[in-house]
């Protein structure tokens, strides 16, 4: 586990992670990530999750490590592993594909068809400092593999909530992959998506992890949901779904 130096937190840093935990045992601590908080390091100087897990730090200075990552502005749940043995369980368990992840999204309007799969090939562009996915042919150059599942959970006139569920984990997967099919997630400005959905503006990109399910080194599965924030149910109210 990490041992680097660590992070000064403030009483309020400490009780607002504390606040986010939706699960807990002695191998794990699951999160509901706020929008706004980034998972790891970036060019913001600023606490990230990573960070604020020296709020779990034990008494021989190791604390839990991140086991995957949320985009800054995607809400929901996010896991870390509080021992060395468990990240390495964790950390094979995605390698070998066995995490579902379900996400929740909002769209100006309801795919067609209602539900599917897409399949298309990403790869990743730098463009000055900031890093996007682009879909490709499979035989380009860089091109990565990548598999995404959506379903329409509900649609109104003037949009619909669709859950995503992505096979692989490609960096800004299921963003590339709707706006692919003409639905880009409501909020996401770097992949074309509406500022604006049932006649109010979007806060922020539209996405939220709601619910994981992984194997536990204890054995069986573990199914960990996190309720929507606030913005997104208050959009998604606000359209009739």
């Amino acid at each position: 586990m990490k041992t680097r130096q660590p992070v000064s937190l403030t009483e309020d840093d400490i009780a607002a992670v504390r606040s986010w935990v939706v699960h807990e045992d002695a191998h794990l601590i699951a999160f509901n990530k706020p929008s706004g908080l980034s998972s790891q390091g970036g060019r913001i100087q600023a606490n990230t999750l990573d960070d604020l897990l020296w709020a779990f730090a034990r008494s021989n200075g190791k604390r839990p490590e991140l086991v995957h990552r949320l985009d800054r502005d995607t809400s929901g749940v996010i896991l870390a592993a509080k021992t060395k043995p468990a990240a390495g369980f964790f950390g094979k368990a995605m390698q070998m594909r066995k995490f579902q992840k379900t996400y929740l999204a909002l769209v100006a309007a309801a795919p067609e068809p209602r539900s599917g799969r897409i399949t298309s090939a990403l790869r990743r562009e730098e463009i000055g400092r900031e890093s996007y996915m682009r879909v490709v042919d499979f035989d380009a150059p860089g091109a990565q593999g990548a598999a995404s599942g959506y379903r329409t959970l509900a649609s109104s006139e003037v949009g619909a909530v669709v859950e995503l569920s992505p096979e692989t984990g490609r960096m800004h997967q299921l963003r590339v992959h709707m706006a692919s099919i003409g639905r880009p997630l409501v909020g996401d400005v770097r992949y074309g998506g509406a500022l604006t959905f049932a006649g109010r503006a979007a806060p922020r990109l539209m996405l939220h992890a709601a619910k994981l399910s992984f194997p536990h080194p204890d054995g069986g599965r573990v199914t960990v949901e996190a309720p929507e924030p606030e913005d997104f149910a208050a959009l998604r109210a606000a359209a009739g779904l």
